[in-house]
This record gives structure tokens, C-alpha cells and sequence, in this order.
């Protein structure tokens, strides 16, 4: 079967740098093998999904660049779910308990007071007909739990059973089933967790490889378990490690930290945000990759480190530098324009190869462009001896057309004439062409002013 990976998220929240990690490995080990990616949305919370986050996830892997070949909804593919159930219903496998949250909390602790693994004792299986019948009577509803298979004959005496797989990301992994509970995949209003209907939209959609956050790690040997119930063959899987906010903390959706449409609306390049994303936590040196095909062709998902990668904005920060310094006005052109950049004018291209290596972000330009066709910027003032300098030096602009080497013969004429050098003598004359005490070289801006608005500039 071709590789199929799957990026599934819950459209509850705008998706962060971290969940963007999970799809971007999806979509490079899509890559590296030619497979196929899909995106899932798992909707099955009915409260809390909505159809602008799953929009929003959408334009977010637009910008991106990861393309899905598939997209589907958990929430329109309930028959299959429901199918499922039945199949393991059927089989014995999906038995009804009726312990309310205080009943569990209290069995647990009893049985940790007596040194004993905290896990369900699948007290509901000895349920009668009759005890039942009570309990519907008093208006409880069951919550259905899955059988797991660790045992020989009599559920109530487990047995060590080990479920092995080959990890993609962390080698050979193990989990005890009997060391779990028997989880739960049917809540007491009849709505699924998130196991049932993921493992079932697995088997239907073709996924090969599950590639996920090590969070995952002990979910898989009951999953594994399901798969095998349902008659299918388990994909194989994978788990990454996860990236915190550089004090430690765990990301969020519901807080919007570092979200990708916060970081797109920041001016961020997308691939200044996937380099890092996938990079970061890895053996690999976090650089400025071109591209995510470029990425490809050397990534290797083994490459992760097992313990969490810690995200700090200022290295991407530097990233981001690197991506605008390189940036070719071809590829900037669109986002020049939407901040008010006149693309059309003829000076437009070389006013981004002059500017493009004092900005940080591709919307910062704005202001520049601002500075060369409308005046000097308010940033500094000229006063006092720097002032009488100025306009001084300003009758001493050389005469013919204006080109790169028209500021060194300026800058000549009016040390010759002031005795000034240095800072002194260049300073005065940045803060009046723009406003500001550092940026461009005014030596390539100077071109762009033209004679008639570098005298315009007369302080």
C-alpha cells in the first residue's frame, strides 16, 4: 500500500507551532515517500468544534505550503462509527459500566491503599441483568468500555501481555496491556472519546502511518488492541517529541499562544516557522531551509530527540531574518503590495534589494518605502551645529545624474569643507535624507531619492 499519514486535528482552537510540528512531519514523511497526506478533522466534540477553526487550519496549511490530498470530517462518518460499535459489542468486547466519576475515584484509591494498580477491576462485568435494570431506573446512563484482550479465560485474572511495535521515530517500543485500564470509548450521553472513531477513520481511510507526539506513547497498545478487535491490521506508528514555550510550559489552543495565524498576522515567513518547528528538538542544526521539499530530502524523523524541544521566539526571530535577507523580490511582491508598497513603480525592486537587509520582517519595508517617496521619518531631529551642517552640506550635493558613487564624492566635499569625519560628519546627513540614525546605506538609497528628492530633504 502507498504510505498514508494523517494530520488530525480538533477544530476547537486556531492550531500552534507545536500541533503545526505533528502535520509538518506528516507532510515530509508524505513527501519522502511520494504518499498521500490527509487532513481529519476530529469534530466529534460537537460542543466546542466549529467550522471557522477547521477554516482557519485550512488557510494555515495554505500558507504553509502543505497541501492535503484528502480532507475529511469524523462528524459525517457516525454510520461507520456507529458499525464499529456494534462489531464489538457483538464480539463481547464493549461492555456497559455504570460508576459515576466519585464511585471510580474512590475504587482507585482503595486500591492504591493496598498497593495495588490503580486500574479498572471490571467490577460492571459481573453485573446482573437486574442490577442494571436498577440503575437505568435511577437514571444512569452507561459509559461502554473497551475489553482489552489481557487475559486467558477469566477477565478478572489478568495477565502480563505485551504488545510490541517498531516505532518510526523512538525503535522498538512495549506496552503491558494488563497495566491499563480498559478504556473508555463511549461517554454516558452516547457520544464518542476520541479512540473509537480515530481508530476506525484509520482502518476506513487507509492510513499506513500514525505519526503523533510521544503524549500518545501509552495510548498505543490499547489502540493497537482495537485495530486488531475490528479485524484490521494496526498502521504503523510513530511518536515525536513535543515542543514547550521556552519556560517549560505546555502550548495551548484555547490560550493562542504562538498560533499560526498569530504568527502569519506577526509578519512571519512560513519558512522561517517550519524550519524551526520540524528542526528544533532534533539532531539536525536548526537552519533556514528554502522550502519544505527541501526539507525532504534530508529530514529523518529518527532524528528526534526524546525529551521536549523548548520553542523560543527569538530564535525565530533569526530565522525569519535570514529568509527576508535572501528574499527575492519576485517573492515578496504580493506582501509588499498589501502594506502598501507601489510594486509597480520602477524603483520598487531596487528598493527591496537595498532595504530587505535592515528589516526583519517583510511588512517592516512599509515604513521604508514611506521614508523614500513621502519624507524623512520623525524619528530623530537635527538641532544645534549638526543642523547648520546639514544645510550646509546640502549646496554641496555634485552635480550629474545620481548613482552609487554620488555619496562618497558628497560625503567628500562636505568633510573638505566642515573638517568633520566620521560619524560626525555622516550622521547629520542619514538623519536628514530619513529620519532615522540607522538603516540602508544611504550611498544605495540616494539612486532612489533622485536629485529632486534628496533636495526636497533640505533641513
Amino acid at each position: 500500500m502507498p504510505v498514508t499519514v494523517r494530520f488530525a486535528p480538533s477544530p476547537t482552537g486556531n492550531i500552534h507551532i507545536g500541533n503545526v510540528r505533528t502535520a509538518l512531519f506528516n507532510w515530509l514523511y508524505a513527501l519522502q515517500h511520494e504518499g498521500r497526506f490527509i487532513l481529519r478533522f476530529d469534530d466529534t466534540d460537537t460542543a466546542r468544534s466549529r467550522q471557522e477553526y477547521a477554516d482557519q487550519i485550512s488557510a494555515d496549511f495554505e500558507w504553509l505550503g502543505v497541501h492535503p490530498h484528502v480532507v475529511a470530517y469524523q462528524s459525517k462518518r457516525g454510520t461507520a462509527h456507529d458499525a464499529a460499535v456494534e462489531t464489538l459489542k457483538q464480539a463481547g468486547l464493549l461492555y456497559p459500566c455504570y460508576e459515576t466519576s466519585e464511585e471510580l475515584e474512590r475504587r482507585r484509591k482503595i486500591r492504591l491503599s493496598r498497593k495495588l494498580p490503580p486500574v479498572y477491576g471490571r467490577e460492571a462485568l459481573k453485573l446482573t441483568d437486574a442490577e442494571k435494570s436498577a440503575f437505568e431506573a435511577e437514571g444512569r446512563k452507561p459509559h461502554w468500555r473497551f475489553l482489552l484482550p489481557n487475559f486467558d479465560g477469566d477477565p478478572f485474572s489478568t495477565r502480563r501481555t505485551e504488545v510490541h511495535w517498531d516505532d518510526v521515530v523512538r525503535g522498538r517500543q512495549t506496552v503491558d496491556l494488563a497495566s491499563m485500564s480498559d478504556p473508555v470509548l463511549i461517554r454516558e450521553d452516547g457520544t464518542y472519546l476520541y479512540t473509537l472513531p480515530s481508530v476506525v477513520d484509520d482502518i476506513d481511510l487507509g492510513v499506513t502511518h500514525v505519526i503523533r507526539g510521544d503524549d500518545h506513547v501509552t495510548n498505543t497498545g490499547a489502540q493497537i488492541a482495537l485495530f486488531e478487535a475490528l479485524g484490521a491490521t494496526a498502521p504503523a506508528f510513530g511518536h515525536h517529541n513535543l515542543l514547550t514555550t521556552a519556560s517549560g510550559e505546555g502550548l495551548s489552543k484555547r490560550s493562542g499562544a504562538l498560533s499560526i495565524k498569530a504568527l502569519q498576522e506577526g509578519g512571519y515567513e512560513p519558512m522561517s516557522v517550519a524550519s524551526l518547528a520540524v528542526l528544533i528538538g532534533t539532531s539536525a542544526a536548526v537552519a533556514a531551509v528554502p522550502s519544505l521539499e527541501t526539507m525532504a530530502s534530508t529530514f529523518d524523523l529518527a532524528s528526534c530527540s526524546k525529551s521536549a524541544a523548548k520553542f523560543d521566539p527569538a530564535e525565530l526571530d533569526v530565522l525569519n531574518r535570514q529568509f527576508v535577507h535572501e528574499l527575492p523580490f519576485s517573492a515578496a511582491s504580493e506582501r509588499l503590495a498589501a502594506v502598501g508598497v507601489d510594486t509597480a513603480d520602477p524603483r520598487a525592486e531596487a528598493f527591496w534589494t537595498v532595504v530587505r537587509a535592515n528589516i526583519e520582517k517583510v511588512p517592516d519595508a512599509a515604513e521604508w518605502w514611506r521614508i523614500l517617496t513621502v519624507g524623512p521619518d520623525d524619528q530623530v531631529a537635527l538641532e544645534g551645529d549638526d543642523l547648520d551642517y546639514a544645510r550646509a552640506a546640502f549646496d554641496l550635493l555634485p552635480e550629474g545624474e545620481i548613482d552609487a558613487s554620488t555619496w562618497g564624492a558628497w560625503t567628500a566635499a562636505a568633510k573638505a569643507q566642515s573638517g568633520r569625519k566620521g560619524r560626525a560628519l555622516f550622521m547629520p546627513l542619514r538623519i536628514a535624507l530619513t529620519g532615522r540614525s540607522s538603516g540602508p546605506e544611504i550611498a544605495d538609497l540616494l539612486p532612489l531619492l533622485g536629485r529632486e528628492g534628496i533636495l526636497a530633504r533640505r533641513p
